[in-house]
């Protein structure tokens, strides 16, 4: 009897399968040069010039604890797999500057983003990738189930489109209780195909509910590009909002000013009543799928080509232009950002491992 094939891994593509270059496009969607035009940054966003700071020196801090995660998983200090987000700062950004502090989010796979973006605390958040009693599942949950209800995290999941259900459960309640808060959804690209995405948008948008599903859309699905894996026709991702009819945008996920003003209008939306909103936010990816993904199924010039839309320099250059900070405030952000995560990492390096004798505590049956 012939021995059956072994399948190819997740993030290794088949022999045969041909390498596209997919580079970034000519033209984005963005517009916020065309607004800015018009109006200073300060009048386009209705943002104080300190909370624009606060924007940029929160990509950079993203942007530290991604890269230092990825040095530690390598390293063997991290257990498991780790999934990083350097490049898609400004989707994260964007979209958590537009929420009070009492609003919710529900998180992916590759989360560590979404956590540090809603306010949450770095030192705790590398205590729990390092396994350790101070993190903030007491270093039982690791990289992909990072929580803090404190702050209206409700998780970060690693199922695709886990969340998903938890988001309209949250936003439910909230309009239930009618107490104004909102809720965002993040999911990627990829779990548009999963059961749950299809139901949860339907409920939304029967009881308009105040919940925006931000898809981040960073071109691959693990190692399916979105070209091949999603059905959506001439409409693009619009095909899949307007099956609910709910309101469907898209911005450049590479431009922290575009993602801020596009989910604005659908918190506004939700806030007012008129219940959910898809926004898609067309962003990439730097590295793999996760830390030590081969990427034999992506074109190796393709990363460079990306990186020249890098988020956070180009958000520094346009606060330099609009005289808000100077080069050297920029570069002063950025090593203080690395100054934080290093003594996050000191923190959790120092920070007791869980006892042994507490392992059934906080577990229900």
């Amino acid at each position: 009897m012939a021995k059956p094939k072994v399948p190819a891994t997740a993030t290794v593509a088949p022999k045969s399968a041909k390498i596209v270059l997919r580079k970034p496009p000519e033209c984005t969607c963005s517009q916020t040069g065309r607004r800015l035009k018009d109006a200073r940054l300060e009048e386009l966003t209705g943002l104080s010039q300190d909370r624009l700071v606060g924007m940029y020196r929160r990509m950079c801090l993203i942007r530290e604890f991604e890269e230092e995660c990825a040095t530690l998983y390598r390293s063997g200090r991290v257990r498991g797999v780790t999934h990083t987000s350097q490049g898609q700062e400004a989707t994260v950004v964007g979209t958590t500057w537009n929420l009070h502090d009492d609003d919710y989010i529900t998180s992916t796979h590759r989360g560590h983003a979404h956590i540090l973006a809603k306010g949450g605390d770095e030192k705790a958040c590398m205590a729990e990738l390092l396994g350790k009693a101070t993190g903030y599942c007491k270093g039982r949950g690791g990289s992909m189930h990072i929580a803090d209800m404190s702050k209206g995290i409700l998780g970060a999941n690693g199922i695709v489109a886990g969340g998903a259900g938890i988001a309209v459960g949250s936003a439910l309640a909230s309009q239930m209780l009618g107490n104004g808060r909102i809720t965002v959804c993040f999911i990627g690209d990829g779990a548009l195909n999963e059961g749950i995405a299809h139901e949860v948008a339907n409920m939304a948008a029967i009881w308009k509910l105040p919940v925006i599903f931000l898809v981040e859309n960073n071109l691959y699905g693990m190692s399916g590009c979105v070209d091949d894996m999603l059905a959506v026709g001439e409409r693009g991702f619009f095909a899949r909002s307007d099956a609910y009819g709910i309101p469907g945008s898209e911005c450049d996920g590479m431009d922290v000013v575009d993602v801020f003003m596009a989910v604005g209008e659908a918190a506004e939306r939700a806030r007012g009543g008129g219940g959910p909103s898809f926004v898609f936010c067309h962003t990439y990816r730097f590295l793999g799928h996760h830390v030590g993904d081969p990427l034999t199924y992506r074109h190796k010039q393709e990363p460079g080509l990306w990186k020249k839309l890098d988020p956070i320099p180009k958000f520094g250059e346009l606060l330099v232009q609009q005289a808000i900070a100077t080069e050297k405030d920029v570069r002063t952000w950025g090593e203080e950002a690395r100054k934080a995560i290093e003594e996050a990492v000191r923190f959790a390096e120092e920070s007791p491992e869980p006892e042994p004798s507490l392992i059934m505590e906080d577990v229900f049956a």
